[in-house]
């Protein structure tokens, strides 16, 4: 059962009104949340029909909380699932808009698309625009990019996809219909040729919603909150149900999200608001924001606490991650500072006699690695110290964190090259990617079947089961580069006046060669009539050909599946357009989960004695006995210095502007009536970035129980340096262990 540190029983003193709770990483604050639902179950005076409401982020979330106060209400007699209710915010709202679909002006039966079916919607409706106004992109483009279609066609697709989503997130935030905003700019007597662009997309993405009788999640928050706001009958009956809200995670709430809570509780209600804003890690990705838990903690009439006290770490890892916040309250560069990236309290070690104590100190276990390795390097380097230390812990948890995933892409192969055990926590797993390529390479040459280099990656993939085999991978290397070579593709997959074999391979010692490409001859033939059936009969006439392995076809199926609702939700898509899709899948860029993949809720303790690859946002949450953290650069780490390169500046952009946050600065401009001025919105993000990056990097640190390893590469470019906060951390360290020497 569940015994309370000190800290932690301040906590569970509450009896009503509002409390903030700022909980360090490893502080136990779900354990302390479900007891407190518990105590208040107990102790509340709730009334017939009243429950506890309890609010999370993620659905993975739902399940664990309500696991855990369902065993502290059975221990004081409860019966399990009855005084309260776990939810998302998400879940809730929706709730919320179906309960009063009249007043919220939907159907009853509205239909709620993912991010998965918004994202397609939303790329549709940047096509569409994009067809008519084909030279929008000439205003922004660098002057050594303006006469290269290939920016035109595909980098400045990307750059409108991005700026659209993050204006259209953020106007719902703001409640602002596209109605609205014209008018707003048809008013404005600033030149916003952005806003009108995202509001013009804006416009058709809500007209494609609406024929689909759909929302997106932007929706469920917006009608949500205009719903509590427009029916005060419902939003006091919904105060009345609802008497107490807990809410965990709350570091990672919007403006309208937190309102919608504010709402629910009144004034004069009981709401606990707990989280970290040192893991506010989603603000580059949403529309949180950690100073909204900020300003909640310190406001007037607020109840203050704090959960400082950690068992999962190590006291040289906690201290570790206690410098990073005393530097960053110092940080040299004072734009970042006023940011307040992170901040108090820090990290504590557990009471003497808690049944959690920190794991027995080694100072050792800390490596900060001062060396400048390539990318490629640091992968093995990575790999290598994790090999090791499991060799020493073969019971033991290790993990492999990455800023990106297709750096972990590049990680697991080295691990599979060590032949060292491992498991993937990435947007897919490395089996599903080779399946997806495969297929993306047979679509790739069937939209363009003259391409001999198209036709020498395809004739790889029929040829994949021979991998294994160094003697029959060598074969199909040298047939790859004939093929490669060929000038008319016709003269091999369909000759007529000539035929490629026989000029080629006529002597006895290619005979197996000729054969081979003979068979390939007539697999080509039969995809290419097969070329005009529904995408999802091609790809599982491409599968059946192409796999042989059970768990490999039962993926084809779901891509099958996932690219039949693609064209059910953009019928203008093409073969090169499905190819694509799957591109984005196989480089790690886009989420797909097929059978066999890890479940959505990884659990590291299930992997005991293998390497985990996860990137530093997935990883937060979770914790391993030993973390590597990789790729510590001024690229992924930035820290706003004139050496730094920042992922949201373009380089075919010009003047280093960073098109997404200008587009957001203009609706700005729109909804606050203030005077936009070009470049500004992207030098503030710039700030942004890198003080949410020193959050992520101090998640890194604190998942680490005994031994943690911190590395940096120089870049594909041989470019990047070591990453600042890096520098500063090590030459603390260094200090630090002089001291401690004997």
């Amino acid at each position: 059962m569940f015994q309370p540190r000190p800290k932690q029983a301040q906590v569970l003193q509450y009896r009503g009104g509002y409390m903030g709770v700022a909980a360090v990483p490893g502080s136990g604050k779900t354990a302390t949340l479900c007891a407190l639902a518990g105590q208040l179950l107990n102790n509340a005076p709730l009334q017939s029909g009243q429950e506890i409401l309890i609010v999370t982020l993620v659905n993975s979330a739902v399940a664990n909380f309500s696991r855990q106060v369902n065993e502290f209400v059975k221990h004081e007699g409860f019966l399990p699932g009855w005084g309260y209710r776990v939810r998302t915010l998400h879940s809730l709202a929706n709730e919320i808009v179906r309960s009063r679909a009249t007043a919220a002006r939907i159907d009853d039966d509205v239909n709620i698309v993912d991010e998965r079916e918004s994202s397609a919607i939303l790329a549709s409706a940047v096509d569409s625009w994009l067809r008519r106004q084909p030279d929008a992109a000439r205003a922004w483009l660098g002057r050594d990019f303006l006469e290269k279609p290939h920016y035109h066609n595909n980098h400045w697709r990307g750059i409108v996809i991005e700026s659209a989503r993050n204006f259209i997130k953020r106007a719902k935030d703001e409640l602002l219909l596209p109605e609205q905003l014209a008018q707003e700019l048809a008013r404005s007597r600033q030149e916003l040729s952005l806003a009108q662009m995202c509001l013009d997309i804006y416009d058709d993405y809500e007209r494609a919603l609406a024929y689909r009788g759909a929302l997106d999640f932007e929706d469920l928050i917006r009608l949500a909150l205009t719903t509590l706001r427009d029916n005060p009958d419902y939003l006091a009956a919904l105060r009345r149900k609802y008497p107490y809200i807990l809410e965990d995670e709350a570091q990672d709430s919007s403006r309208s999200q937190e309102a919608i809570l504010r709402l629910l509780a009144g004034p004069d209600g009981n709401w606990v608001r707990m989280g970290d804003p040192n893991q506010a890690i989603y603000e580059t990705f949403t529309t949180a924001d950690p100073n909204y838990l900020r300003d909640f903690i310190q406001a007037d009439g607020v109840e203050r606490r704090e959960l400082p006290n950690s068992g999962r770490s190590t006291t040289s890892i906690q201290q570790l991650a206690n410098h990073l916040i005393d530097w960053s309250l110092e940080h040299p560069q004072g734009s970042i500072r006023a940011r307040q990236p992170l901040s108090l309290p820090r990290i504590l070690p557990t009471p003497a006699g808690d049944p959690q104590p920190n794991p027995p100190d080694n100072p050792a276990a800390i490596l900060l690695c001062p060396d400048a390795m390539s990318a490629e390097r640091e992968a093995w380097f990575a790999a290598e110290n994790c090999a090791r230390w499991l060799e020493a812990n073969p019971a033991g948890t290790a993990a492999i964190l990455v800023a990106r995933n297709t750096r972990g892409a590049e990680i697991v192969k080295v691990l599979r090259a060590m032949s060292l055990p491992y498991v993937e926590n990435l947007n897919s797993a490395s089996s599903t990617r080779a399946v997806v390529g495969s297929l993306a390479h047979g679509l790739r040459y069937l939209s363009d079947p003259k391409n001999p280099q198209r036709l020498g990656d395809v004739y790889r993939v029929w040829r994949r089961d021979d991998r294994a085999d160094s003697a029959a991978a060598a074969v199909v290397d040298a047939l790859v580069k004939h093929v490669r070579g060929i000038k008319q593709v016709e003269d091999l997959v369909a000759p007529r006046l000539r035929d490629w074999l026989d000029d080629n391979l006529q002597d006895a010692k290619h005979i197996a060669m000729r054969d081979n490409l003979a068979s390939f001859r007539e697999q080509i033939a039969s995809w290419m009539r097969a070329a005009d059936m529904p995408i999802d009969q091609l790809i599982l006439s491409l599968a059946g050909d192409i796999f042989h392995d059970a768990n490999d076809i039962a993926t084809a199926h779901m891509i099958a599946l996932h690219l039949a609702q693609l064209q059910g939700q953009q019928p203008q898509m093409r073969l090169p357009d499905f190819a694509e899709e799957l591109y984005e899948i196989a480089r790690n860029k886009r989420r797909f989960r097929a059978w066999g993949d890890e479940e959505a809720r990884f659990d590291p303790d299930a992997h005991k004695g293998k390497v985990t690859v996860t990137t530093l946002h997935k990883a937060k949450g979770l914790e391993w006995d030993h973390v590597a953290i990789v790729s510590v650069n001024n690229y992924d780490f930035p820290s706003a210095e004139s050496r730094d390169s920042y992922i949201g500046e373009k380089w075919f952009i010009r003047d280093e502007l960073n098109l997404p946050e200008e587009a957001l600065a203009q609706l700005d401009s729109l909804c606050h009536d203030a005077l936009y001025r070009e470049g500004y919105a992207s030098l503030g993000a710039r700030i942004d970035y890198a003080a949410e990056r020193l959050r992520l990097l101090y998640v890194g640190i604190t998942r680490a129980r005994q031994s943690l390893c911190v590395s940096w590469n120089t870049g594909r470019r041989n470019s990047q340096s070591e990453a600042t906060p890096l520098l500063a951390l090590r030459d603390f360290w260094e200090v630090e262990m002089r001291r401690r020497a004997p």
